[in-house]
């Protein structure tokens, strides 16, 4: 008997669980729509938008122009690095593989790519960006809030004036930023990409757009003609400008970087939702499985004590009967 209260008082604890995560699921689905749709918004012109800032900087290589943000450093010494994580867990492997993708893939390459090592810094967005540190011990020079449903560029403008600013002054030679892209509810890819100064020679650089998969929200033959047509077209841009060059480019640079960053996080905003609601979906399962298998077990747990007690009556009838 004691081994069926048992059972009732498991059953009855993983019920009350599978209610939490149900709610929980409920709430990821809800958050998903919204950020999924933020993303879409705005996915086309951020790829647009760094579509001109690496014409931009064919334009630097060219010596048509000229601008610190654009140019190539030959020694790389220190590298900081935007890592853009969760506030809360509960997301199955969001965190550890968008923190596992820039320690394995980029801060180790850089280290082995030069005879010295190479200084990396991590500036997290995201509570859940400190175990980097715990993890793997990389230091970490500032840390920001991140909200659950961005809507606005102007919530990424700090961050974006700390890395240009650092960068401007000399702190980094190279500033990387470590997300999560979106490309459904059941797929997120973590990726690595290069912000400053800009790499040209970059494939899959769009966010939202890598590889060969199927995105939503991209018209990627349009981004594609519109690469083909500036790079067949060597005028595209008519570098002649009022106040002058370095005036426009100093408001319009820092602008086009906002915006990298904050689709990013439009991303990376949406990639945890969706895998938070995988996550719960899939606890969801898993307690119904284990409701189950404990029910089963508890039917038998009854039957057999139901079995024992009978023979014991019929025992004992027959015993009265002697």
């Amino acid at each position: 008997m004691a081994n069926i209260k048992e059972i009732q008082r498991r059953i009855k604890s993983v019920n009350s669980t599978k209610k939490i995560t149900k709610a929980m699921e409920m709430v990821a689905a809800s958050k998903m729509r919204k950020a999924v749709e933020a993303v879409l918004r705005t996915r086309t012109y951020a790829n647009l938008s760094w579509t001109t800032v690496i014409n931009l900087a064919n334009a630097v290589n060219s010596g048509k122009i000229i601008h610190p943000l654009l140019c190539e450093k030959k020694h790389i010494k220190k590298v900081g690095i935007i890592l853009l994580t969760s506030n809360r867990g509960l997301c199955g492997g969001f965190n550890s593989a968008i923190i596992n993708k820039t320690h394995n893939s980029v801060i180790k390459h850089l280290k082995n790519k030069e005879k010295e090592k190479i200084k990396t810094e991590i500036i997290i967005v995201g509570k859940k960006g400190i175990s980097i540190h715990t993890r793997y011990g990389y230091k970490i020079v500032a840390e920001f809030s991140k909200l659950d449903i961005c809507s606005e560029s102007i919530e990424v403008r700090s961050i974006a004036k700390l890395i240009i600013d650092d960068f401007l002054l000399g702190k980094y030679d190279k500033i990387m930023l470590a997300f999560t892209d979106f490309v459904n509810a059941t797929n997120q890819i973590p990726r690595i990409k290069q912000l400053l100064p800009v790499d040209i020679t970059a494939k899959e650089d769009h966010l939202g757009v890598v590889g060969q998969d199927t995105r939503i929200g991209v018209d990627k033959e349009y981004i594609k003609e519109k690469e083909n047509k500036y790079l067949k077209d060597k005028n595209t841009y008519i570098f002649t400008y009022e106040p002058s060059t370095e005036k426009v480019l100093d408001k319009m640079l820092p602008r086009l970087i906002e915006i990298q960053v904050f689709q990013a996080l439009l991303e990376s905003n949406a990639s945890e939702h969706s895998a938070r609601m995988t996550a719960m979906h899939q606890a969801n399962e898993a307690a119904s499985d284990l409701v189950e298998e404990l029910t089963l077990f508890y039917n038998k747990a009854r039957q057999a004590s139901i079995t024992s007690e009978i023979a014991e009556i019929s025992a004992g009838a027959d015993a009265l009967m002697e």
